[in-house]
């Protein structure tokens, strides 16, 4: 089964990718800066602290697929929040069709959990057994995926809470 469907993933990742960069034609929609149409739901905001972050929701399964993959540009203040039907849950991550570095901030009832930094995108020739998978230490709720550098910047940390509420 696994070699049916892995093949079958890898050839639908490379349609979307395919569509996304030859098949879009609103450069510069919404958030991202992308060849395609931004993968919005309509900007919505969450609190950590002091900062305010405009942020995607990613709250279906396709939404999350895709996530930031493509985007060539994110905007400072800006984010995708991957939101998750079932809570308490341990996803993994991956880079592959990432195109910019990101700060991955996970966070489990309304607090930052755990913050992988700086991470970088792979090299584009990276097969896809090769990505490295990034997952949380525990259980969480939500998933925040903003700028390489932003969690530092904004003095963010474990046991921040986030204000959820604008979403």
């Amino acid at each position: 089964m696994k070699q049916l469907l892995l093949p079958l993933l890898g050839a639908t990742a490379f349609i979307i990718i395919v569509g996304l960069l030859f098949g879009g034609s609103q450069k510069g929609s919404g958030l991202f800066q992308t060849g395609a149409p931004s993968p919005t739901t309509g900007p919505k905001t969450i609190q950590i602290g002091t900062l305010t972050l405009k942020i995607t929701l990613a709250e279906t399964q396709e939404k999350r697929q895709q996530g930031l993959s493509s985007v060539a540009s994110l905007a400072q203040d800006t984010g995708m929040l991957f939101i998750f039907e079932k809570k308490g849950v341990t996803p993994s991550f991956w880079m592959k069709g990432m195109l910019i570095p990101i700060d991955i901030i996970w966070i489990k009832d309304g607090k930052i959990s755990q913050i992988d930094k700086n991470i970088q995108p792979p090299d584009k020739y990276t097969p896809d057994a090769g990505l490295k998978l990034y997952k949380p230490g525990a259980p969480i709720d939500y998933v925040l995926e903003v700028n390489a550098g932003m969690a530092d910047k904004n003095n963010l940390k474990v046991g921040d809470k986030v204000d959820l509420s604008g979403i």
